[in-house]
């Protein structure tokens, strides 16, 4: 199983960015797929997920700010990002949860500047 994800890059405050997450190879048991981010010198946090059944958990700081979607005929799961700030600077990564597993994308970069 490989996570691509894609769609980081340089935004100034206020503005917004798409994140793509496509997953390749099947996943036995999926429990969520989700996105976190690790800004530097920071622990790595959960910014949201949606489950299988389609619930869907936002972390407070992007409460109102960032979408999760997913679309199950492409394998991919998105995160739309709007009225991003500085703190929201950070490496991206997609995370699919399964019965027994954990997959993890390889990161994307998100930098705003004020």
């Amino acid at each position: 199983v490989q996570l691509q994800a894609s769609g980081g890059g340089l935004v100034q405050a206020g503005g917004s960015l798409s994140l793509s997450c496509a997953r390749s190879g099947s996943i036995f048991g999926m429990i969520a797929m989700g996105w976190y981010r690790q800004a530097p010198g920071k622990q790595r946090e959960l910014v949201a997920r949606i489950t299988r059944a389609g619930t869907i958990n936002y972390a407070d700081p992007v409460k109102g700010r960032f979408t999760i979607s997913r679309d199950n005929a492409k394998n991919t799961v998105y995160l739309q990002m709007n009225n991003l700030n500085f703190e929201d600077t950070a490496v991206y990564y997609c995370n699919i949860v399964a019965v027994n597993a954990n997959y993890w994308g390889q990161g994307t970069l998100v930098t705003v500047s004020s």
